[in-house]
C-alpha cells in the first residue's frame, strides 16, 4: 500500500480543514516547500496536494507554489482541487505533476471526464468525497444525491490512474478512519483505491492495508504528531514495524 503524505494549499500556506469547513482552518506552516522536503527526508516516495482555494472558487490558484514543490521534491506528485477545464489540466501536467485529481468536473459533466482520461490514460485520479454516502462537490460545500459507489461503478471502464474515496465524517478529526466503507468502496472497483480521511494511528494504516486498500492520504495526523511518517510508510509496505515504537 501506497503512502500519499497531504499538503493542503490555502493562501499558499499549508493548512488542514476539519470536515472539509473552510471555516475550521488550521495554519501548520507557510513553507509548503519545506513541507514536502521533510516527507521526503522521512521516506515518502509520494505526494497528494490539494488547492483548497481552487477547490472553492473553481480554478487553481495555487499554480506558483504548486511548481516550486514539484520542482524541489523527487516523489510522485498529484493535485487536486479546481481542475474543471483542458486548458488547466494541460497547464498543470506542464509543471511535472504526475497524477490529476478530478472530482467535481466528474460529477458535473461524466463525458468529459471520460474525454480526459482518453487523452491522458493512467494520469487521472477521479476523487469522491462522500458525506452519509453521498457524494460532496464544489469543495465539500454541496452535497448531491449521487451514491459514491455508484459514482465510482458509472466509470468502470475509463482509464484512471486510481480513485481517492475520501469519508468527510472523518476527514481532519483524528478519529480513525471509516475502514468498512474503504473496504466496500475497494471491492465495488477494479481500480486502486486510495483512502482519505481520519488516518491517525499506525494501526490505522494496517488496517487500510490488511483490506486491501491501494493507498492512504496522512494529513493532520502528520502535522500533530500522532502519526510517525517513516513507520507509516514500512507498515504500508511490509505490514511490520521494525522499531521498537509499535512494541
Amino acid at each position: 500500500m501506497q503512502i500519499w503524505p497531504a499538503i493542503d494549499l490555502l493562501g499558499g500556506k499549508c493548512v488542514r480543514l476539519q470536515q472539509g469547513d473552510y471555516g475550521r482552518e488550521t495554519v501548520f506552516s507557510d513553507d509548503p516547500v519545506a513541507m514536502a522536503l521533510k516527507f521526503q527526508s522521512a521516506g515518502a516516495k509520494y505526494l497528494h496536494l490539494v488547492d483548497l482555494d481552487g477547490a472553492r472558487d473553481g480554478q487553481p490558484t495555487n499554480h506558483e507554489i504548486v511548481r516550486e514543490i514539484v520542482a524541489a521534491v523527487d516523489m510522485q506528485c498529484e493535485l487536486g482541487g479546481g481542475i474543471r477545464s483542458e486548458k488547466t489540466i494541460d497547464n498543470l501536467f506542464a509543471t511535472g505533476l504526475h497524477r490529476l485529481v478530478l472530482g467535481t468536473a466528474a460529477l458535473d459533466d461524466p463525458d468529459w471526464l471520460r474525454e480526459m482520461a482518453k487523452a491522458h490514460p493512467e494520469q487521472l485520479v477521479l476523487g469522491i468525497d462522500a458525506r452519509d454516502g453521498y457524494v460532496a462537490t464544489h469543495g465539500w460545500l454541496e452535497v448531491s444525491d449521487v451514491r459514491a459507489t455508484d459514482l465510482a461503478t458509472q466509470f468502470h471502464d475509463v482509464s484512471l490512474a486510481a480513485i481517492i474515496y475520501t469519508d468527510i465524517a472523518t476527514d481532519g478529526m483524528l478519529q480513525g478512519p471509516n475502514v468498512p466503507e474503504m473496504e466496500k468502496m475497494q471491492k465495488q472497483v477494479s481500480v486502486p483505491v486510495v483512502a482519505s480521511g481520519g488516518v491517525t494511528t499506525i494501526e490505522d494504516v494496517r488496517a487500510l492495508a490488511d483490506v486491501g486498500l491501494a493507498g492512504a492520504i496522512v494529513g493532520r495526523a502528520l502535522y500533530q504528531g500522532t502519526i510517525d511518517l517513516s513507520e507509516a510508510i514500512e507498515v504500508a509496505e511490509t505490514g511490520v514495524i521494525a522499531s521498537s515504537k509499535d512494541q
